[in-house]
């Protein structure tokens, strides 16, 4: 009797999709892209140099999407373009934002390896990778901040990661919501 091999279950959400290299590159620009428009989203904070924007849901969604090689890229490609001139960098944020950018590249690509080991499947799951995404954008773009502008950590902290714990955890809640959504919509 011949073993049947099992069907090989997607690792994230992005894996549902038929293809290969074409496909992969589709969604590393589509991720890139995607977080580019997201920053245009942007909404200037009275007292900071840091928009609120809607960037951190894009990164951390094409993460957990996307999985490990696919979201980095995405996020490097970001990163990349925007320093080589392309203008989707959040408009108000300038130089003293970078760091939260050079951490997209890190918390996409954590949340994408979560994310391929079943870290968006459920809510607290999902929850715990989103928010663990979330202090790894902040990890990066608060001592970027306190050097571009001359900051000690209390004031930059006030600046660059108080005024946005409201909106990132709702981020983080929507997050929670939709992407295990998704795959319970996937499984049918």
């Amino acid at each position: 009797m011949a073993n049947a091999s099992p069907v090989a279950q997607p690792a994230v959400l992005s894996d549902l999709i038929p293809g290969t290299w074409v496909r992969d590159a589709a969604l590393v620009v589509g991720a890139a892209a995607l977080t580019g428009v997201a920053a245009q989203l942007s909404f200037p904070i009275p007292g900071t140099d840091v928009p609120l924007t809607m960037q951190t849901f894009a990164v951390l969604l094409s993460g957990a999407a996307l999985g490990l090689p696919r979201a980095f890229l995405g996020m490097a490609l970001y990163l990349a373009l925007g320093q080589l001139g392309v203008p989707w960098f959040s408009p108000a944020g300038g130089n003293a934002t970078l760091g939260y950018v050079v951490g997209f590249v890190v918390a996409a690509s954590v949340v994408g390896a979560l994310a391929g080991r079943g870290g968006d499947r459920t809510p607290v799951r999902t929850l715990g990778t989103m928010a663990l995404g979330t202090l790894i954008i902040y990890a990066f773009g608060l001592p970027w901040l306190m050097v571009a502008k001359d900051l000690d950590l209390g004031t930059a902290f006030a600046g660059g990661v108080l005024p946005f714990l409201i909106g990132d955890g709702l981020k983080i809640l929507a997050a929670a919501g939709l992407l295990p959504a998704a795959w319970r919509l996937a499984r049918r």
